[in-house]
């Protein structure tokens, strides 16, 4: 095998190890890390060279602050600006700074402006300052527009690196523009047709412009589905376009229909998963913008606010238990049963409220099919809770002898997964209703209604029954 060849394999070596097949195997971490330690730069480019940027911009996020910077320092100038751009943004900030000036500047100069945009916008004021004076005049023009734009818009996503061409022309014309052109952007998909105003009409395939005759006319190769995007449009809402359309690029226009940019696929799936991301971290409780890389003073002030709501929560179920408390002293066995309805309920609850949540991110669930799913839901609830309480009945008949005992934790059982159904589904309808993100408020309403309708249910009927 020659030497290139070897450069551009480097899943060979990858494969050996276990751990990873995609990402850096634990071998040429270590082996980088010894090149940092011993200070060998030579080595150091050698091994870095086949590396995707993603990669390495992982295995700056894993690895500590001090290896982190003295691996930056000595690899220097061939440090690339793609890996800027895959970094996460907790310490895209340090990287930045151990990064030397004209260093900075040759891995922006790299970037399209969407990647530069991207890169500076949570930068604070002198390292953004930093950023645009290393970049060319139109470029920096470029990204000082789209930094004008609402922050989270098309505008902020978009890049402004556009091949467009006039809708009269045919595929010879096209072909020869492109072969012309020498600052085309790296990467692109279409070709964007637009009238004499700059308004975008149509686009046109680079394999359908290639499988054409050249004097084909551009505007019989328009493609069918076609999306323009407004400036101003949420980047939510275009990730959701390009899913449900399955598009590979839509241009934006401005205020005027005129076109401003373009937006690939791949912006539009990292605002996606982003999406994703940050609804888990949000069902969970800790931040929006948590990361395995955030120093422990940072994540205990991401998780301290949530726990203090689920304390005053659990305050408010321990308020509805200290109502029973003669029940409770007169049988205890109800001690014992309590928390199993409470933690089924929960359990339940939960199941529904991480699918109401996702539909609603993704649009599945609107208002023409809500009283449906929630009948569904509640259905569920109620056959779930037979079963179970069918199983908790015996069991309580079993290990207290009691067949009261078993009827009243059956019929609470049911009650609270039929509750835990419908909250399930409800309350983030309601919130986002209101305005309000149903990813971030939905599980601490739900977790206190099915522990409060829980223990309420159990211990209610049993006061009833029992005494």
């Amino acid at each position: 095998m020659t030497e290139d060849q070897q450069k551009t394999a480097p899943e060979d070596d990858i494969s050996e190890d276990d751990d990873k097949s995609w990402a850096i195997s634990r071998k040429e971490a270590s082996a980088i890390l010894f090149a940092v330690d011993v200070g060998d730069r030579d080595t150091l480019i050698d091994l870095m060279e086949p590396l995707h940027a993603a990669d390495i911009a992982d295995m700056l996020e894993q690895m500590n602050a001090f290896d982190r910077m003295r691996l930056i320092k000595l690899y220097d100038k061939e440090f690339d600006g793609e890996i800027l751009s895959e970094l996460d943004e907790s310490i895209r900030e340090d990287v930045i700074r151990a990064l030397t000036p004209q260093v900075l500047a040759d891995a922006v100069r790299e970037l399209d402006s969407d990647d530069v945009v991207d890169l500076i916008e949570d930068l604070d004021e002198a390292q953004q300052e930093t950023i645009l004076d290393a970049l060319e005049v139109s470029d920096r023009v470029a990204v000082e527009q789209s930094l004008g734009y609402p922050e989270y818009s098309a505008g902020r996503l978009m890049q402004r690196e556009v091949v467009m061409a006039p809708e009269h022309w045919n595929v010879g014309e096209a072909i020869d523009y492109l072969r012309a052109t020498e600052d085309l952007p790296e990467q692109f998909y279409h070709i964007v047709m637009v009238d004499p105003k700059l308004r975008p009409v149509g686009n046109v395939a680079l394999g359908r412009l290639m499988a054409s005759r050249r004097e084909v006319l551009l505007r019989s190769l328009i493609e069918d589905t076609w999306h323009v995007i407004p400036v101003t449009r949420p980047e939510a809402e275009v990730a959701y376009a390009f899913n449900q359309y399955h598009l590979i690029s839509a241009p934006v226009v401005d205020e005027s229909d005129r076109l401003v940019g373009v937006i690939t696929i791949d912006d539009a799936m990292a605002v996606l998963d982003e999406e994703h991301e940050e609804d888990i971290l949000r069902l969970a409780g800790v931040g929006e913008e948590s990361r395995l890389s955030d120093n422990t003073l940072e994540t205990v002030k991401q998780r301290l606010p949530w726990l203090a709501v689920n304390l005053l929560t659990a305050v408010l179920a321990s308020l509805v238990i200290a109502q029973y408390e003669d029940v409770i002293g007169a049988v205890v066995a109800l001690a014992v049963l309590m928390p199993i309805v409470a933690s089924m309920g929960g359990n339940a609850g939960t199941q529904a409220l991480t699918v109401a949540v996702r539909a609603l991110a993704t649009k599945d669930l609107t208002s023409s099919n809500v009283w449906r799913i929630i009948g569904r839901e509640l259905t569920v609830g109620l056959l779930n809770g037979v079963v179970f309480a069918v199983v908790m009945g015996l069991l309580a008949l079993v290990w207290f002898g009691t067949p009261v005992l078993g009827l009243v934790i059956a019929a609470a059982m049911v009650i609270n997964l039929v509750v835990a159904g419908l909250a399930g589904i409800g309350v983030p309808v309601v919130l986002e209703r209101f305005g309000i993100d149903p990813a971030l408020a939905s599980g601490t309403f739900v977790t206190t209604v099915t522990d409060v309708v829980g223990f309420f249910a159990f211990l209610g009927l049993a006061s009833a029954v029992l005494l």
